[in-house]
């Protein structure tokens, strides 16, 4: 499987996921398949919770691994994010 095919993947995957828009800010190959990240903007969840009137959004970064059929090995949100 190509960079392309990996990188339309990921972002269906974590759009799916999150129920919102997900756009690639990292991939690459790695011995185990493909390791990447995209970021999705997301209502706040601590504004929401205070019941707020607001559209504050927050950046949230998602991890994703895949093996070399694209299979998703492993999906998490990240605290930090170093490209």
């Amino acid at each position: 499987m190509g960079f392309e095919e990996a990188a339309k993947k990921l972002v269906s995957f974590v759009s799916t996921m999150t129920g919102n828009t997900a756009k690639l800010v990292k991939l690459e190959k790695v011995p185990e398949g493909w390791l990447g990240y995209a970021e999705v903007y997301e209502e706040s969840a601590f504004i929401k919770s205070v019941g707020l009137p607001s559209k504050v959004m927050d950046r949230n970064i998602y991890e994703v691994k895949m093996n070399a059929s694209l299979e998703v090995t492993a999906f998490a949100r990240k605290t930090n994010f170093e490209p």
